[in-house]
């Protein structure tokens, strides 16, 4: 069961007493995400039930065959982002731990997950969700829903984004980098291309088009250097990149 959002908030609240999040250190945490090797085995992958009962599908390459062209690992070859996983909340270090113990490298998000919700998050399988994504970047002791993350935010306007915000929509979240030109760049852990953990680069338009709204964290500091945002070559045809419309 969620906890409701005044709870988040009280619990935030408590917490703020503590030293502010740096943006650059919620921008250090999303690249280990997207930058983190590791070595998928045959082991690792799972299209059909838990021992509880819960249906799986791992976003490898033989995704394919069950009506879903998004996976991209392949057993044996090394790989880079952390998997998509449906509630998943792990870290760098959790994650490869898990592969260890030969648990599922990820979990992708349907019509089934979303329906049965919390009911539906398989402990045998680890990665990591978007909304799971932005509560590690934020350095949260739990996994925080798009649902409540606004009670952890102050919204603010496109004009005034800077780098560690978010943009939510219903169902999905992603963090901001800095913008360029017609085109934000951000971080998320996100189902296009791939379902994996990845660098993204989508035309505002789009965005708002799609309902998505800037959040601030509460308990974020200003920048350090604000007049020295990170500048990326924005090549949409390399791997990792996205643009919208898709």
């Amino acid at each position: 069961m969620k906890p409701p959002a005044v709870l988040l908030l009280t619990t935030f609240l408590l917490a703020s007493c503590s030293s502010k999040l740096a943006p650059e250190q919620a921008l250090r945490t999303a690249q280990a995400y997207t930058e983190i090797d590791w070595q998928p085995r045959t082991w690792h992958i799972r299209h059909g039930k838990d021992n509880k009962g819960i249906m799986v599908h791992t976003p490898d390459t033989t995704l394919a065959k069950h009506g879903d062209k998004r996976g991209y690992w392949t057993p044996q070859k090394m790989a880079k982002g952390m998997p998509y996983k449906w509630g998943g909340f792990d870290t760098p270090e959790s994650f490869l731990q898990g592969l260890r113990e030969g648990k599922k490298a990820g979990d992708i998000a349907n019509t089934y997950k979303i329906r049965n919700d919390n009911a539906a998050i398989s402990d045998e399988s680890v990665g990591i969700d978007c909304s799971g994504f932005i509560s590690r970047c934020w350095g949260l002791d739990r996994h925080v829903s798009t649902r409540d993350l606004p009670a952890l935010c102050d919204p603010v306007s496109w004009e005034d984004l800077r780098m560690g915000d978010i943009l939510l929509k219903k169902g999905h979240v992603l963090m901001f980098i800095t913008r360029q030109g017609e085109y934000i760049v951000g971080y998320e852990a996100g189902p296009i291309p791939t379902w994996r953990s990845r660098r993204c680069a989508i035309r505002v338009s789009y965005l708002k088009a799609k309902d998505y709204s800037p959040w601030r964290y509460k308990n974020m500091a200003e920048p350090r250097f604000s007049t020295d945002t990170p500048q990326y070559n924005i090549d949409f045809t390399g791997e990792g990149w996205k643009t919208g419309p898709y």
